[in-house]
């Protein structure tokens, strides 16, 4: 059915589409009729106000609607809004909602186009978009002058009576303008008469107003700067509750504006560390959704897992940094929400499948309701926050909405912390390097030729024992030997090597150790060759690469070492520390075995694939951070599990790496299941790295711990029993278990601690005897005050001698005799001296470690 069909036709500016259900209901009024009557249509308009709707929406642009809003308000005679400056606005419409959209610009060019714009302007135009938004017949604007005085600034009718444009001070029970300004709340009333917080009603006199909203102004620090009255006349009905419901809204968009402004400033000024952003983030997500705790996760985009290091406890000490922890980020809620990008509000946590209440088992903490959101930076997923158990119920749309604009922020704030961090760390990386520099530099032309005028060994005698003795190779001839042992794993698997680069690489790690007493090219040399012997003697299954990673790592896992402990480089905040929060030095040893290899001619890997490469870095990272004690006790222990239950296999990749980590670790403490006279040696140079270290924390007004403090060297025996029962042993022990060729490790470190436990005893007797001696003397010496007058006696117990000055140990016949046949590189080299090879050429102080002044054992 059509309009024409009532007899009514459509003007060519008219569409026919509408509603027949409308037309259907009103047909009967409208007869068939050759002339259209304007009468006839306007009633049709009247009774279809559907049919209107439809044919506008549909047929007529949106600046001709704005053009006949314009014209009709106009044909109206509406006042102009009057500021009291004298300019005028042409009425009180907003000139911004009511301008055609490509005009929008001038506008706006009009309100801001040079820095002195008066505000004033500015404002009534807010305050214009705000009165068309609810309707308002009328609007006042109200601002604060410099003595805090509140004054009229634009008003809306001419009908109303300012007798001044001041209203004088901002306080309450006065006009609705004051008392908001002085409450800096806004204000919705339904009737202006009698309500006591304003009994004076609007800030301008009119007859007619009878409802109104009032809203501050407040600047970004809370200041006032102003007032918007906006008003209903009598005969029009007030404000209505949807009305009231947009002011709400306002309101809370206000609140939340006000509420980003100051996570902005926070976050964004106090950019010091991911950890603090975290933090800040976690507090204010609390604060917008009123919610009991808060959650965090970053995505691990290579791993393709969710990791957090600071957790919400909802104690005092909350956020505080712990051990990280990981999942994959298809797993739980927080999983579901990184993968898809979908936000999840669940009002009962335990009625979803996704939700894992393992978390809650452990913790007794019980888990309501979850609103977990995803963050984006540059259109990807980067994290997830996720907030439980909203305080006063359920998490709401209104929660998902103010949510979801925070996100945006804490986005924006994580990118920022992400590029803090890296120039951070680029910075202390910087300083390292010219550091490392400065000390450092590649081995030379003649070091190469002359090492390469040594001809390798065919066969090293008695190299494959455990108990041989490294330090008793001179320091010019360990590279042959190094590359005597090199080459033969290589040769093991029949893969390719270039002599010339593993002697530049060889020299160059050796130039890259420092002089330190301990932990330097001597200490390296011998733990490679612990691993040698580990390598060629037992029954194992690692792949050709692994063996090779075990070896090199060996030989690189002190690189550039100090002298000092990872706790020490972290207490005096070296850069090192800065840069690797874990494992301070093994990863800076790692990443100087990587810069060595990128040298020129020092590509030892240089002939394996691209994959091969690749693995034996991993490996060689792997190797060098398991030599960090830390984290010795976790890769032991399971290894051991593994062990004890007979799981063990060889070819699990994972049990590989395992003996991997626990073999670095028997191989650097090697000192400790070598022949007691040499043992005891190595134990003397260890500890004057370690009393030196004591010696510097002591000159900083710090107290070193027992093992680094020299005046406590009488305790050394007690404390190596300790260290081999605690870790030695256990180290050896379970290598025995996976490697039984490996026991004389064992055998070795028992009999060390036999000796070390008879010392420790005959320690603690000596220091007994002392005690009792000198309480004996002390009451000697009282009995003399007693005598009168004093006689002087010979002390009866002058055979009995009670010293505590030490002697050091000597390091004459510390050298076995099966140590190794060196003729063929140095036949005319007496043996070197195995204290000064030690300590790699420096003095060490003659301050030795003291174990007993008698003991002929040790002499």
């Amino acid at each position: 059915m059509s309009l024409k069909s009532l007899g009514v036709t459509c003007s060519p500016g008219m569409g026919s589409h509408h509603s027949s259900r409308s037309i259907h209901s009103s047909s009967t009024l409208y007869p068939r009729t050759p002339d259209l009557q304007t009468e006839t249509v306007t009633q049709f308009l009247f009774d279809n106000p559907e049919f209107l709707d439809s044919f506008v929406n549909q047929h007529i642009h949106e600046d001709r609607i704005r053009q006949w809003s314009q014209r009709k308000h106009k044909g109206q005679g509406h006042n102009a809004v009057t500021l009291t400056n004298g300019n005028l606005y042409k009425d009180q419409r907003s000139n911004w909602k009511n301008c055609v959209q490509s005009k929008k610009w001038r506008v706006l060019q009009d309100l801001t186009k040079d820095n002195t714009t008066n505000k004033a302007k500015v404002f009534t135009e807010l305050a214009a978009c705000a009165a068309e938004s609810v309707n308002a017949d009328g609007h006042n604007l109200y601002l604060i002058d410099d003595q805090n005085q509140l004054f009229l600034a634009s008003k809306s009718s001419r009908n109303q009576r300012a007798p001044t444009t001041c209203l004088g001070r901002i306080e309450p029970r006065a006009t609705l303008p004051a008392y908001v300004a002085y409450t800096k709340e806004s204000v919705v009333t339904q009737s202006l008469v009698g309500d006591p917080r304003f009994p004076l009603g609007l800030g301008v006199e009119t007859e007619r107003g009878v409802s109104a909203i009032a809203v501050p102004l407040l600047h970004g620090d809370n200041t006032i700067l102003g007032v918007v009255e906006l008003y209903r006349n009598y005969g029009n009905m007030p404000f209505s509750a949807d009305e009231e419901e947009m002011y709400n809204n306002m309101v809370k968009q206000r609140k939340l504006n006000d509420f980003l402004l100051a996570v902005t400033k926070s976050i964004f000024q106090d950019i010091v560390s991911m950890d603090t952003v975290i933090m800040k983030i976690m507090n204010y997500a609390k604060k917008l959704v009123i919610a009991d705790r808060a959650s965090l996760f970053l995505l691990d985009t290579k791993s393709r897992e969710l990791y957090a290091r600071i957790f919400d406890t909802g104690r005092v000490e909350e956020h505080i940094p712990q051990k990280e922890i990981r999942f994959p980020m298809d797993r739980g809620v927080a999983g579901h929400v990184a993968s898809t990008g979908e936000v999840l509000n669940i009002a009962d946590a335990y009625t979803d499948s996704r939700f894992n209440r393992d978390v809650d088992l452990q913790t007794g903490y019980r888990t309501k309701s979850i609103l977990c959101m995803p963050i984006y930076n540059r259109g990807n997923i980067i994290g997830v926050v996720q907030m439980v158990n909203k305080i006063d119920g359920v998490f709401t749309k209104a929660d998902e909405e103010s949510f979801e604009t925070f996100a945006i922020y804490c986005g924006l704030a994580l990118h920022h912390a992400k590029l803090y961090d890296k120039i951070r760390r680029s910075e202390q990386k910087y300083r390292v390097a010219v550091e490392v520099l400065s000390y450092h530099s590649q081995c030379n032309e003649e070091e190469y030729q002359m090492t390469k005028r040594i001809p390798l060994p065919d066969d090293i005698p008695d190299i494959l024992e455990y108990d041989y003795s490294p330090w008793a190779i001179d320091s010019d001839h360990k590279p042959v030997y190094v590359l005597y042992m090199m080459r033969d794993i290589f040769e093991m698997h029949s893969q390719r090597f270039d002599l010339d680069d593993m002697i530049r690489f060889t020299l160059t790690v050796r130039k890259n150790y420092r002089n330190v007493p301990y932990h330097n090219w001597a200490h390296a040399f011998s733990v490679a060759h612990a691993m040698f012997a580990v390598i060629k003697t037992s029954q194992h299954h690692f792949t050709p690469i692994e063996c090779l990673a075990l070896f090199v790592a060996c030989l690189c896992h002190d690189l550039d070492h100090r002298g000092k402990t990872n706790a020490f480089m972290v207490k005096s905040a070296s850069p090192l520390a800065a840069i690797y929060s874990t494992s301070t030095m093994e990863h800076h040893h790692f990443n100087h075995t990587v810069t060595i290899l990128q040298n020129e001619g020092h590509n030892i890997f240089k002939h394996l694939t691209s994959a091969e490469y690749k693995q034996i870095l991993s490996d060689i990272r792997h190797c060098i951070l398991a030599t960090d004690l830390a984290l010795f006790f976790s890769n032991r222990s399971r290894l051991q599990d593994i062990a004890d239950k007979k799981e063990f296999s060889w070819q699990s990749a994972e049990h590989r790496r395992l003996v991997m980590a626990n073999s670095m670790t028997a191989a650097d403490l090697c000192s400790m299941y070598k022949p007691w006279k040499l043992q005891v040696q190595l134990v003397d140079v260890i500890m004057e790295e370690f009393w030196q270290q004591g010696d510097e924390e002591r000159s900083q007004g710090l107290t070193p711990m027992p093992m680094m403090d020299r005046q406590k060297k009488n305790e050394l025996p007690h404390l190596e029993v300790g260290f081999l029962v605690g870790i030695c042993l256990p180290c050896y022990e379970v290598m025995a278990q996976i490697l039984p060729e490996t026991k004389p490790m064992v055998d070795g470190a028992v009999a060390n601690l036999k000796k070390w436990r008879e010392l420790a005893d005959k320690e603690a007797k000596e220091k007994e005897n002392e005690e009792i001696e000198n309480a004996k003397q002390t009451d000697d010496q009282d009995d003399d005050e007693i005598q009168e007058p004093p006689v002087t006696t010979e002390n009866p117990n002058d055979d009995v001698k009670v010293t505590s000055d030490k002697t050091l140990l000597s390091t004459e016949g510390v050298l076995d005799d099966s140590a190794s046949d060196t003729s063929f590189l140095a036949a005319d080299k007496p043996m070197p001296d195995i204290t000064s090879d030690l300590t790699s050429n420096i003095s060490v102080s003659s301050e030795k470690t003291v174990l007993s002044s008698q003991s002929e054992e040790l002499r």
